[in-house]
């Protein structure tokens, strides 16, 4: 109960500490990409709050992927490195959550947002596959998969939104992608 308790405690110090950041960002070339429909990213903590996750832990992991995700999308290297900590500390409470939170610790070491975001690609892997696992007790979640990332190999994202907000490419090609399945 007290290694419990001290997890929460970390979580919270962890999302405090993300308020006293600084913002970081970077530029990338994208050129020879679609950017005719660039939109501003937005973050939605009501969204967030209205999707439980059936295990408690992961449903609380969750809320720092969101934060992450919003972080790679508006290019925030320093506010990546704050959620993939937390996500790593939540991760390590989670019953087959090593992979989780392996992939968390290399994006937080990661000075590069190419790199975290390579990473991300890896952490989402394993996030939708132990979210499946779990199931949803209450809203709606959204894979999302944008062809283009990782050199045109294509990658995934969970969202809590049918709106496309693509972290992989950030604000440069803020809406490449799409809803491929949705969880219920």
């Amino acid at each position: 109960m007290k290694t419990g308790m001290k997890s929460i405690f970390l979580l919270g110090m962890v999302v405090l500490m993300a308020a006293c950041n600084s913002n970081q960002k970077t530029e990338d070339s994208h050129e020879g990409h679609d950017h005719s429909q660039e939109a501003p990213a937005a973050v939605s903590s009501a969204l967030t709050a209205s999707v439980k996750i059936k295990d408690d832990k992961l449903n609380a992991v969750y809320q720092h992927y969101i934060h992450l995700t919003t972080a790679l999308t508006n290019d925030n290297t320093a506010e990546a490195k704050v959620a993939a900590s937390a996500i790593e500390i939540g991760a390590k409470q989670i019953d087959g959550g090593a992979t989780l939170a392996k992939a968390a610790a290399e994006i937080t070491e990661s000075k590069d947002i190419e790199a975290q975001r390579t990473t991300y690609a890896s952490l989402s892997s394993e996030f939708i596959s132990l979210l499946k696992k779990a199931g949803v007790d209450s809203g709606e979640l959204y894979i999302s998969h944008c062809p283009m990332a990782l050199n045109d190999k294509g990658a995934d994202w969970v969202s809590n939104s049918k709106e496309i907000r693509n972290p992989y490419f950030g604000e440069s090609m803020l809406t490449c992608g799409s809803v491929k399945e949705t969880i219920k």
